[in-house]
């Protein structure tokens, strides 16, 4: 599904529902992906490892799974060549997700849905959540970045100032490497990565003309993650009221215990709930626990839906 809106940007919005959903599903089995900030809903989200995909596991779980990509990335329009400053901040992208939702609600009979958000995008997520609380049933918030106070005279590193930068397949091999303690197995099987990262790179088709190939990606999550990083909010997590589940990696260093602590303890949320997946780091919807994170937003979930279910009868 094409989203265009005049003087917005095109953006992809895809869907795929149980084999035996209704046509009208039941309230609360829409759910919308939210991704990060460096691949979009093809390769989290819809990608099947030995034939199996997140998705799937929503599907039998009975929910119609919606993935949003974007402006810069997937299927979705590219941002203007000529663009100055840092790309696809969360300013930016907050309007793209209330089209999707607007989009989806058109479709469900106006039912809010479930937005089950990554890394920088489950910031984002949360974010939308304390502005639109009407539009969102529940959050799943998986990796997601939460603010920092700098310790001592620590400074962050710089917020990016290019419009766009270069990820080669290098460096997102580094992000499944290198929180892993010494000693331990691997998180990746070696041949999923190589599909994988095969499947990354086409998403540029300009990817092999650079050294080394690499995919031309938005800085705008990058800043937003230094301003995070040096104690800004950038939005009120105190006006997240929706049932909350923060789920992450035992290894994961951009979600760490003290922030899975400050997130939940600033959240206005009365439920909200973490979950800490042993042997997984940031990217664990690719990694060997996949399975652990599918099955515990699936039971989060239809939790929701049981009491909703018993509160109205």
């Amino acid at each position: 599904m094409r989203l265009a809106a005049p003087g917005q940007p095109m953006l992809a919005l895809q869907v795929q529902r149980p084999l035996d959903a209704p046509s009208v599903p039941d309230e609360g089995s829409d759910v919308l992906y939210v991704h990060g900030s460096t691949f979009g809903a093809d390769l989290s989200v819809f990608y099947r490892f030995d034939g199996r995909s997140w998705a799937d596991a929503l599907n039998d779980a009975g929910h119609t799974v919606w993935g949003l990509d974007w402006t810069g990335y997937g299927h979705s329009e590219r941002y203007p060549h000529n663009a100055t400053g840092p790309v696809g901040r969360m300013a930016d992208v907050l309007p793209q997700l209330h089209r999707a939702i607007a989009a989806i609600r058109a479709h469900n009979g106006d039912r809010p849905v479930a937005l089950i958000a990554h890394s920088w995008g489950a910031s984002v997520a949360a974010a939308y959540a304390s502005l639109h609380p009407q539009d969102v049933r529940a959050l799943v918030l998986f990796g997601p970045i939460v603010t920092r106070t700098p310790v001592g005279n620590a400074t962050p590193a710089a917020a990016p100032v290019s419009s766009h930068y270069p990820v080669s397949l290098w460096a997102q091999y580094r992000r499944f490497v290198e929180d892993v303690p010494r000693g331990q197995p691997q998180v990746l099987n070696e041949a999923h990565f190589q599909d994988w990262g095969h499947a990354y790179l086409a998403t540029d088709p300009m990817a092999a003309t650079r050294s080394p190939p690499s995919v031309w990606t938005p800085a705008g999550p990058g800043a937003d993650v230094q301003a995070w990083w040096s104690g800004n909010w950038l939005y009120e997590p105190a006006r997240v009221e929706v049932p909350t589940l923060l789920v992450r990696g035992e290894w994961d260093s951009l979600c760490t215990d003290a922030d899975a602590a400050t997130l939940l303890a600033a959240l206005g949320s009365t439920h909200k709930a973490d979950c800490r997946i042993a042997r997984a780091t940031h990217l664990m919807h690719l990694e060997s626990q996949r399975g652990v994170l599918y099955h515990h937003t699936n039971t989060f979930l239809q939790d929701l839906m049981t009491t909703h279910t018993q509160e109205s009868v």
